[in-house]
């Protein structure tokens, strides 16, 4: 299971998820309350592992902007968040030639759920069915290899730790090919994250608010509690 820890603004929080075992840090360039600059990550990425993936999330359609930020910020893998842009997607694909990785995101949006009720219920603009054929074309242009569906609410594309309906999102993951990866990501926390592995059989997760103790700092032992869950570790 692919393990991607998001929201990350300092060293010792992107360290600390790397050390825990996570497959990715990722870090936001889109407007949030977790936002960082390219020289914060540049800083950032200089002291991680090899071996851990370095993922920015941008909102912008400027294939410049971004393949000029993941250069700078020493970044192995770009996160496109503000909605499917064929064009945007083909651009990058072209400059990076395979040295940067692309996940598109789609999102799911959601009604904020009563307390206590678990996943949010569909949106009535949102349906599994406009979902499935947003995948399908990715799928069929084959210019991403990872998608990761979040949940939407309201204008937040992000980190709102709201779930979106996994029951409803079971048939696009279980008819997902295996040439593309599906990442389930909003509302994840180290005590909902097996069970939403369990339901939708992911290739990976993705979390941000879930292990925080505040916005721009991450509480250790959530975290620690999360990637283990997530790896199916059995946790006290």
């Amino acid at each position: 299971m692919w393990v991607k820890i998001c929201g990350n603004t300092n060293l010792e929080d992107a360290a600390l998820a790397a050390e825990f075992g996570a497959d990715a840090v990722g870090f936001v360039f889109a407007p949030s309350k977790r936002q960082v600059g390219v020289a914060e990550v540049a800083a950032i990425t200089l002291h991680l592992p090899q071996t851990v993936e370095r993922v920015g999330v941008f909102d912008s359609h400027s294939a410049e902007h971004i393949a000029g930020a993941a250069l700078a910020a020493g970044l192995t893998t770009v996160q496109l968040h503000g909605g499917m842009d064929e064009a945007l997607v083909d651009a990058l694909a072209n400059r990076f030639a395979g040295r940067v990785r692309i996940i598109q995101t789609l999102h799911w949006a959601v009604d904020a759920p009563a307390p206590g009720t678990g996943p949010a219920a569909i949106a009535p603009q949102t349906t599994p069915d406009l979902l499935a054929a947003q995948f399908e074309r990715i799928v069929t242009l084959g210019f991403a290899d990872r998608v990761l569906i979040d949940s939407k609410l309201g204008a937040a594309l992000g980190g709102t730790g709201v779930s979106f309906d996994w029951a409803a999102a079971r048939r696009i993951f279980a008819t997902a090919p295996t040439t593309v990866k599906l990442i389930v990501a909003g509302g994840l926390t180290p005590e909902n994250v097996a069970e939403a592995i369990a339901q939708l059989i992911p290739s990976g997760v993705d979390v941000s608010s879930g292990v925080e103790q505040s916005p721009r700092r991450k509480d250790p032992n959530r975290l620690k509690r999360f990637i283990q869950n997530a790896h199916g570790i059995k946790t006290p």
